[in-house]
């Protein structure tokens, strides 16, 4: 049982005891102490004034001594306006200490015998490569598994590639016409960056077309609609639907093509799937989902021959599910997709990580499925819903080349760790050290910006101050860590065992008890964490850990303490600093150095 446990229980008998209130054990308002007053946790009393008819101060002198009688670990309390601040001896601490300090699973909770949570992120296109935008979606999706691995949850990773319409057959047209036959290997370029080219390229001509067809007299709304580009690929997506072999084979090799791109992408960035679904797998999937829905009258046919559903009544409008030519739609793709995975995985939820501005799509998911056709898994359907990412220079355009690709980000950021670790100085490193050195720093510093921010919240990606080594990022941290493994390796050849136990009554210096006090924070905050799906929660207490032990370590001397004991139990903070870092990175998807 936690502190707080302990201490919300016997609150619960105290003001039994005292005034006769029921109360639950887990509705006490117990809070840290601010640091400008003496005690390690508060109560708030005043819930419990008008039921005891006395004085807030007295009611919180009353609940004081009860407790301190009750909960062998109190060593005292002070009253302030109402406020109790509890005392936590010293003997908690050290215990606490001596338990985790070594413990490598320190914050994970065994995995559970329960159904599993199904993520699915990344969704990429297949007519370009993976973007800045792409990058969140991904290192969320990824952080999101881990920590809800990390909560003892079963975890199914999944993708859905977008890879059948308008759009592929878009990049399709564009190399039949301009390409000459060019390969990945022909251009010595990755095939996700080959294929996007295309589609740049396609929207080049295509502009130039409308503007000759506007000369020409042409109405701007026909020209978008009649340019001869934009014909052959809607004729071009006609033959794929209808199985031209020819078409089919062209789709084949370049999604090929893309795959290949992707996944030398995932592997860098440190993503993995458990299963791959290809929308051209599964677009037809929910036809018999949205027949059922006919038959049980929850959908109705419109007079143009599409088939929709009405959700007035839940203060949306109607959707459609079915084109009047009976071909499918996204909403049709994601009723069936979820049925597939219900049945392949029977999950407890089903998270999807998608931006912002498909909120409205996944509201009527959820209504549609829940709601009308009454399926019980439509009311697993969690949208994670994150907002757009941007660089200073403003918001990225995919068909007009302006976007910045995963890749080129990935490298810019390896340059930024080359030059923002050598200019640290002391460095000696092999190359191909060096060289994993900067890739473990650049992704890093990716990683933990994106993921130190709400993840509900728009926000402005800045490659420079990312990698600054002294503010709130991971280059600070993966210092922190570095710095601690040296001072253990001194330790070590100093002949220090520092597993060796320490006598339960030893007393901390308040820096001492200060670290120890927001390690004890972590498991709670991944509980936290993985409650609210948002790595950002992690990121910050990381940080907060980091910077709490920086000042430790500039205030207490560790190596240079001539009471062995006291050296010792300095070490064991340090060790379980260092363990909680690389485990809470971990879970944002960041690796940590030995040194640095």
């Amino acid at each position: 049982m936690s502190l707080e446990n302990t201490i919300s229980t016997a609150l619960q008998s105290t003001l039994k005891e005292l005034y006769n209130i029921d109360v639950e054990a887990n509705a006490s308002q117990i809070q840290p102490t601010r640091k400008e007053f003496e005690g390690d946790l508060t109560i708030v009393v005043f819930p419990y004034v008008k039921m005891a008819r006395k004085a807030p101060d007295m009611v919180a002198k009353e609940i004081g001594d009860k407790l301190c009688e009750k909960v062998g670990f109190l060593t005292g309390y002070n009253v302030v306006k109402g406020y109790l601040n509890l005392s936590i001896a010293d003997s908690f601490w050290a215990g606490y200490l001596q338990e985790n300090h070594s413990n490598e699973q320190y914050g994970i909770v065994p995995t559970k015998d329960e159904a599993p949570v199904l993520i699915e992120y990344s969704s990429p296109n297949t007519n370009k490569p993976l973007h800045l935008g792409h990058v969140r979606n991904n290192l969320l999706g990824h952080s999101v598994s881990q920590i809800a691995a990390a909560c003892g949850h079963p975890v199914v990773q999944v993708n859905l590639v977008n890879d059948r319409g308008i759009h592929i057959c878009k990049s399709m047209v564009a190399w039949l016409r301009y390409g000459n036959g060019e390969t990945p290997e022909s251009a010595n370029i990755k095939g996700d960056h080959l294929v996007g080219n295309y589609y740049v390229e396609f929207d080049k001509h295509y502009k130039e077309e409308q503007k000759e067809l506007i000369e020409k007299g042409m109405s701007e709304e026909d020209a978008a609609q009649q340019a001869p580009i934009l014909l052959e690929a809607r004729e071009m997506l006609r033959k794929w639907e209808a199985g031209d072999e020819t078409v089919r084979n062209l789709w084949k090799q370049m999604n090929q093509w893309v795959y290949t791109g992707f996944d030398a992408t995932y592997e860098r960035l440190g993503i993995h799937f458990n299963k791959t679904y290809y929308e051209s797998e599964t677009y037809l999937l929910g036809k018999a989902l949205v027949q059922e829905g006919l038959d049980k009258g929850v959908f109705y046919k419109h007079e143009d021959g599409s088939v929709r559903v009405s959700l007035t009544d839940e203060g949306l409008d109607e959707k459609v599910l079915l084109r009047k030519d009976g071909t499918s739609v996204y909403m049709t793709q994601d009723l069936g997709t979820a049925q597939l995975r219900y049945e392949e995985f029977k999950p407890q939820k089903m998270i999807y990580v998608v931006g912002n501005e498909q909120n409205y799509h996944f509201d009527v998911l959820k209504l549609v499925l829940g709601k009308k056709l009454g399926k019980e898994f439509g009311n697993s359907i969690y949208h994670l819903s994150y907002g757009m990412v941007e660089l200073p220079s403003g918001k990225m355009k995919s068909r007009e080349g302006t976007v910045v690709d995963a890749d080129d980000l990935m490298d810019s950021m390896f340059n930024e760790a080359k030059e923002g670790t050598e200019s640290l100085g002391k460095f000696n490193f092999e190359a191909d050290e060096a060289a994993a050195l900067y890739e473990m720093v650049g992704l890093g510093a990716l990683k933990y910006f994106i993921l130190k921010v709400d993840p509900t919240k728009n926000m402005l990606f800045n490659p420079a101050e990312s990698i600054d080594f002294n503010g709130n990022t991971a280059p600070f941290i993966q210092y922190t860590h570095a710095r601690i493994k040296s001072l253990l390796r001194k330790a070590a050849d100093q002949g220090i065992d520092v597993s060796t136990a320490l006598p339960s009554d030893i007393a901390l210096e308040g820096e001492e008890k200060q670290v120890i006090k927001v390690l004890y924070k972590y498991p709670q905050t991944v509980l936290s964490a993985g409650d609210s799906f948002s790595p950002a929660l992690i990121a910050n207490y990381i940080y907060d850990l980091a910077k709490q032990f920086n000042h430790f370590y500039q205030e207490t001397p560790i190596m240079k303490e001539a009471d062995e004991q006291k050296r010792l139990l300095r070490l064991q903070i340090s060790q379980f600093v260092a363990l909680t870092i690389k485990n809470g990175m971990k879970l944002l998807g960041i690796n940590v150095p030995e040194r640095m």
